[in-house]
């Protein structure tokens, strides 16, 4: 815990630092910001329009807070997302130790994590992803302490179900992955051989809960999660009377929402595919402009370095968990399949690389399970400590070009842009 406390300290300093520059917002806060606004607007002045009508709610909501809190400048707009960064940090990591009670494995995913780009560059932005992909973690953490340590295994069930319904009020990215834990437990305790399968309270994955409460945990719980988010809702409008969830209520709306979602089919310049995500081919730049005084740029692209290890790491745990049935390696595989899945059947023909941000922490999470194997190999040990080691040198170099330091020139980004596909 201590280990994973200083960790979590050294990310959130790194990631706060600067977290006003820029000063303007850029990329898709310009989308979510005047949403928030309006929330705030209900709350303060009894009245706001609806707008960005195809999101679930609850990450406008904390931009909506961090403002209110915080003023209408760049502090109040990220400092709820820069919140939400590091506690996903932590979570994931936690998760990590509950899940293979290994300290180097553990450890070294803490490095990687932080020196893998999504993350960092997602904690400084005001987007909806950033509480989304909070709500997983902190689920995932909860749900891989249950298993560890039944004993907790009621709170840290309900504690699931309520990060799960965050997510969902996030971002409907997150569906896949709700329906992990109780698709898991419902396996678990099926393969348990319990003859009373539904009230049985022995066997895995938590023993002392039955089949039947773990529903309400993971089943009920999220979906009334979910519903709470959309409370304001009910009282904004967009201009005009009633408020359209008060209007076609909860269920009908999202019919709406389904229908804005699966619009967007101009094609994008930063459009992208699931095989340019894998292999790292396609980025996009957040920002690249003169503002504050210097030339400046967020390019959103993975760690070059881990993205591409992380692919054999995958295979490799999906081998070794199925010989030694690890669930933590053969969760991890799971995870990234789930997770990335999704955007090979989703109804979404414009699709762009920050779609990789949830299948990449499974990613890293393979990459340090398996160097923790190649630290017990004779001749593996150095190179389970040089990948962490090379992952913090390639983060260092592209430093500038994902935190927004000032740049030489305009023609700075040719020095990071080592593929066609970042540029």
């Amino acid at each position: 815990m201590a280990w994973c406390l200083a960790a979590t300290g050294l990310f959130a300093l790194l990631t706060g630092w600067r977290l006003a520059i820029p000063s303007i917002p850029y990329f898709d806060e310009v989308h979510y910001l005047p949403a928030a606004r309006e929330i705030l607007s209900l709350f303060t002045e009894g009245q706001g329009a609806y707008l960005n009508r195809e999101h679930p709610l609850l990450a406008k909501e904390l931009m909506a807070l961090g403002i209110g809190l915080f003023g209408d400048n760049p502090l109040g707009w990220r400092v709820m997302g820069w919140l939400c960064g590091v506690l996903a940090f932590f979570a994931a990591v936690r998760a990590m130790w509950h899940g293979s009670a290994d300290r180097f494995a553990t450890l070294a995913f803490a490095v990687l994590l932080a020196t893998g780009f999504h993350l960092f560059i997602h904690a400084r932005i005001a987007m909806l992803d950033m509480v989304m992909v909070t709500g997983l973690a902190v689920a995932a953490w909860q749900f891989a302490g249950a298993c560890a340590q039944p004993e907790t295994g009621r709170r840290r069930l309900a504690l699931t179900g309520i990060a799960i319904g965050a997510a969902l009020g996030a971002k409907w990215n997150a569906i896949p992955l709700a329906m992990v834990p109780g698709i898991t437990f419902f396996i678990a305790r099926a393969f348990a051989g319990r003859r009373r399968l539904f009230l049985s309270r022995r066997g895995a994955p938590v023993p002392g809960i039955t089949l039947i409460e773990a529903f309400v945990w993971l089943g009920i719980v999220p979906l009334a999660i979910y519903a709470l988010t959309f409370a304001p809702g009910y009282w904004l409008s967009e201009y005009l009377h009633p408020s359209p969830v008060a209007e076609k209520g909860l269920i009908g709306f999202h019919e709406e929402i389904f229908a804005l979602q699966s619009q967007l089919m101009t094609p994008h310049r930063y459009m992208s595919t699931w095989p340019q995500w894998v292999l790292n081919l396609r980025g996009i730049w957040y920002l690249y402009e003169a503002v504050d005084g210097a030339q400046r740029g967020v390019l959103l692209i993975g760690n070059p370095l881990t993205m591409l290890l992380g692919l054999p790491a995958l295979l490799w745990c999906l081998a070794a968990g199925a010989v030694r049935r690890d669930w933590t390696r053969l969760g991890a595989v799971i995870g990234y399949a789930v997770s990335l899945g999704l955007w090979l059947i989703a109804p979404k023909p414009v699709q762009f690389y920050y779609h990789y941000f949830v299948p990449h922490f499974f990613l890293l999470a393979a990459l340090a399970l398996a160097c923790s194997d190649l630290r017990r190999l004779p001749k593996g040990a150095w190179l389970a400590w040089a990948i962490p080691a090379a992952s913090v040198a390639m983060f260092a170099w592209f430093f500038p070009i994902i935190a927004a330091l000032p740049l030489k020139s305009v023609n700075s980004f040719v020095t990071w842009t080592w593929l066609a596909g970042w540029q």
